[in-house]
């Protein structure tokens, strides 16, 4: 009998992750939506680059800056119930894509869909609270690769558009989202939130007690790590397809396909990923996936270049451009490494704060968000200003220096910090009264 009773718990538990992992793929979907409709927004508009780049971007700022406060609402309302309205909230503002006309409408309607992005951080506690300590990682990736959704939007987006318009797109994507919340409503149970609310009332939980671990300088280290794993992905995710369209010659429908190399790995691998930190550690992980992108960064930031050699007795001219199946090869190992990394980022956020998943997970996820915001962003006014197409690749190398110089940095202290304290406790040192 007890036996029975732990396999249904165990069940009902993989059946939630799993809803929540489909409802997020739904959300991730929509939220990415604008990498592909925003082509044809473009050219019905005539957008410059920076246009181009803000109209892609305006979802990903409010989905960012959502993170936090909906992480904060998630460890003080019922979770499965935050998903649910997040849902069919933004199914509105899908409904009216379709009849925008000038470009501020797009702007506003695009800002307002951008709240599926928030999913994560409700999604994030929802999955935890049901998932056991050993297994948080793998967890949280079965989650995480929701990011499918993004591969979901190269995929199945062009051909809808070639079917019967962009404008149906917004459409068919609102009503999918209230069919993945009606079914996530009949097949999950609004028990299961813990964290928080196992240890303190909800009502004697102020903000300022919620918002404490911000002030831990690793938190702010994390959102660092993730605005490379997270919005190096979602930006690139978005950028690409109009990068292989201007750069390679490719149309749309092609364009998106090889797009979905990258997106379908980034969500993928992020299972294994959470697997790879459960089993080795999410440190050694993030390192691994610094290590690797480094690389791939290093050659995907050179652009095409004409050399000359002036010999003695004649010159020789030779031209260095990186193939379409290279270039695809190493966004390739990009994708997975990001994918890894994500899931080592979440991993490490639940090592240093079990009890604050909601606040922290959202807090790092806003930081990423905002990244890919920014990168957007940067990636259309650098095109705009130097004219080098792969500048957002030497953008995002910088950011990743950054980043693990930050990361030697932060393991470094930490690590003194440890050794001095247990120092302390077996006497080697003496405080002073």
């Amino acid at each position: 009998m007890l036996s029975h009773s732990v396999n249904a718990h165990t069940q009902h538990q993989t059946s939630a992750i799993a809803m929540a992992a489909l409802v997020f793929a739904g959300c991730f979907s929509a939220w990415t939506m604008a990498s592909v409709i925003g082509l044809q927004i473009r050219d019905e508009l005539a957008l410059s680059n920076t246009q181009f780049g803000l109209l892609l971007a305006s979802p990903l700022l409010s989905g960012a800056l959502l993170r936090l406060p909906i992480g904060l609402l998630a460890e003080r309302w019922n979770s499965r119930n935050l998903m649910l309205g997040l849902v069919f909230f933004v199914s509105l503002p899908l409904m009216l894509l379709a009849y925008a006309t000038q470009f501020w409408q797009f702007l506003i309607l695009g800002f307002a869909v951008g709240a599926a992005g928030a999913m994560f951080s409700v999604g994030i506690y929802f999955v935890s609270s049901r998932a056991a300590e050993p297994q948080q990682g793998l967890a949280m990736g079965i989650f995480g690769a929701g990011h499918i959704g993004a591969a979901v939007t190269n995929l199945a987006v062009p051909m809808i558009i070639l079917a019967y318009g962009w404008r149906t797109v917004p459409s068919v994507y609102a009503a999918v989202l209230i069919l993945l919340g009606l079914l996530f409503w009949l097949l999950t149970s609004s028990s299961g939130d813990h964290h928080s609310k196992a240890t303190h009332a909800t009502a004697t939980v102020t903000f300022a007690e919620q918002l404490q671990p911000l002030k831990d300088a690793r938190v702010w280290r994390f959102g660092l790590y993730y605005l490379f794993m997270f919005g190096g992905y979602i930006s690139l995710a978005l950028w690409l397809p109009g990068y292989y369209m201007a750069h390679y010659g490719l149309n749309l429908q092609n364009a998106s396909l090889m797009t979905l190399i990258f997106t379908l790995a980034g969500a993928l691998s992020w299972v294994f990923g959470g697997w790879f930190a459960d089993q080795f550690g999410a440190r050694q992980v993030n390192w691994g996936v610094f290590w690797v992108c480094l690389v791939c960064l290093f050659f995907l930031s050179y652009p095409p270049t004409s050399i000359t050699i002036y010999g003695t007795q004649t010159s020789i001219s030779f031209v260095i451009n990186m193939p379409m199946w290279l270039f695809s090869s190493l966004i390739l190992v990009m994708g997975i490494a990001m994918g890894f990394g994500k899931a080592g980022v979440m991993r490490v956020v639940y090592d240093y704060y079990p009890e604050r998943m909601g606040v922290v997970s959202g807090w790092v996820g806003m930081v990423g968000a905002l990244g890919g915001f920014v990168l957007l962003v940067l990636f259309g006014v650098l095109a705009d200003l130097i004219g080098v197409r792969s500048a957002c690749f030497m953008l995002l190398y910088g950011l990743l220096v950054a980043c693990m110089v930050v990361m030697y940095y932060g393991v470094n202290q930490e690590l003194k910090r440890t050794r001095l304290q247990e120092a302390i406790r077996n006497n080697f040192l003496q405080t002073k009264d």
